[in-house]
């Protein structure tokens, strides 16, 4: 039965910002001209093809190895998948959604995406398939991840798996020591426990931490530290305050942390590089997402599984630090094909597929953070009593209030909720990388992130003065 499709009412608002959102999928767009079929996976079968766009993560290579699982029910869709690493993903999504481009029918957005996009009316409305769809229970997602990917009360994504961060460190190695993790760990202690076991003759790491540029990269933890030391992207006037000494002394912090304790080769570290590293048994901590947990504690990937304990998200000057994420899936308002879609969007994010990779893969790879039944099955509540607390927990504890010192003017923790942000935090994150590495000093990497953002800011306060609001 064909199922209602829906534009989102919103069409009509920001039009500055949607013309910045448009000129970057532009320049994504020409960026990756070159590599248009990276990473494109065959199709599987004869069917209705619908072509779904995904982050080349390890929760997501679980889903294309599962896609039999998929056919076997709907034999009549035939699906190819395009996995990218996460900075080229962005860029590639980005730029077909905002310009029309059409090239696929499933997109793997998240919460920094997604309400700017139903406001746009680049993305369906998928309540209305959520409610008509036996057993799928869009009311059993995490409550703050269910809002973050909600617009005007409806869900326009919804969640493969939630997140916020914490800190993950080795408690076998800690208690040879003689060490123990604070309750709530401070940066100051991080850096302390870190020299403390840091041992690079050995190519042992005190810590594993983000370098990698990209706003998605080095930027998700560096603005949670930024935030927690109190530093702010932009204040309440849409002024920029990369150059505060809060952010400053931020930065300072993390990039010594990383050069003095961390990994080899920081500055080329993303999620990916830093989870081989730390499941390996290369590094003391990580401070990274909470759905690290599915490789981290898979004992067929990792060799520290079982011997890692979780602790909140490190602070300064505030209660909590961890940031809210979601890696959530989207229907462009451009398929033609909007019920096949939908089929492989419930599919994949539905209660049963969270049981299919627990019997299939193991219960230690099932992705975290979306629905609040996944933590009721017996099987997983016994393989992630270690973490499953400590996830929720910083779910829960992941808002502007308990992670930031002063209110600011824009939704997000680890990201600044407009669209200009991801050519913002490109910038800066290359910034911040080139600091990591060596070649720039904090001062000079800020001083120029600072003028990134003041052109930015210059927008948003026209905005304000004209009576268009923040």
């Amino acid at each position: 039965m064909s199922r209602p499709r829906t534009r989102s009412a919103g069409q009509s608002a920001g039009r500055l910002r949607r013309r910045a959102a448009v000129a970057l999928a532009a320049a994504g767009a020409t960026a990756l001209a070159g590599c248009a079929g990276a990473g494109a996976l065959p199709s599987s079968g004869d069917g209705e093809q619908i072509v779904v766009a995904i982050v080349s993560n390890p929760q997501m290579q679980d889903a294309i190895a599962l896609q039999d699982h998929f056919r076997a029910e709907h034999p009549d869709v035939d699906v190819r998948f395009v996995s990218l690493p996460e900075n080229e993903a962005r860029a590639k999504i980005t730029a077909s959604v905002a310009t029309g481009g059409g090239e696929f029918d499933v997109v793997m957005i998240s919460n920094y995406e997604t309400q700017m996009w139903a406001q746009n009316g680049w993305i369906e409305n998928l309540q209305p398939y959520a409610e008509q769809t036996e057993g799928y229970a869009p009311e059993d997602f995490v409550p703050s991840v269910r809002e973050a990917l909600s617009y005007e009360g409806d869900l326009y994504s919804v969640p493969f798996y939630g997140e916020s961060s914490f800190l993950a460190y080795r408690q076998d190695l800690f208690a040879e020591a003689g060490l123990e993790m604070p309750e709530r760990p401070t940066w100051d202690d991080v850096r302390e426990l870190a020299a403390e076991l840091h041992d690079p003759a050995q190519d042992f790491s005190g810590v594993c931490l983000r370098g990698l540029a990209g706003w998605g990269e080095v930027m998700a933890p560096m603005s949670t530290v930024i935030n927690t030391f109190g530093g702010r992207w932009f204040d309440e006037q849409w002024n920029a305050g990369l150059d505060s000494p809060q952010t400053r002394e931020a930065v300072e912090t993390y990039v010594d942390t990383v050069q003095q304790y961390g990994q080899p080769g920081a500055a080329t570290s993303g999620f990916g590089d830093c989870l081989t590293r730390f499941s390996q048994g290369q590094a003391a901590m990580w401070y990274d997402a909470t759905s690290m947990v599915s490789s981290v504690e898979d004992p067929n990937a990792s060799t520290v599984a079982g011997d890692v304990g979780y602790a909140p998200a490190p602070v300064a000057e505030t209660d909590s630090a961890g940031w809210l994420y979601s890696w959530s899936l989207a229907i462009p308002s451009t398929t033609e094909h909007p019920d096949a879609a939908w089929d492989f969007v419930s599919w994949m994010t539905s209660p049963d597929y969270i049981r299919l990779v627990g019997e299939e893969l193991g219960w230690e790879r099932v992705p975290p953070g979306s629905r609040l039944s996944t933590y009721e099955i017996p099987q997983y509540a016994e393989v992630s009593e270690a973490y499953a607390d400590a996830t929720l927990q910083a779910m829960n504890e992941a808002t502007q209030e308990n992670t930031m010192t002063e209110p600011v003017p824009y939704p997000g923790i680890q990201f600044v909720g407009i669209p200009e942000f991801q050519d913002l935090g490109t910038r800066v994150g290359q910034q911040m990388s080139a600091a990591i590495a060596g070649q720039r000093s904090v001062p000079d990497a800020l001083a120029q992130s600072q003028l990134y953002a003041e052109t930015v800011a210059e927008t948003y306060r026209a905005e304000r003065a004209e009576g268009g609001g923040s």
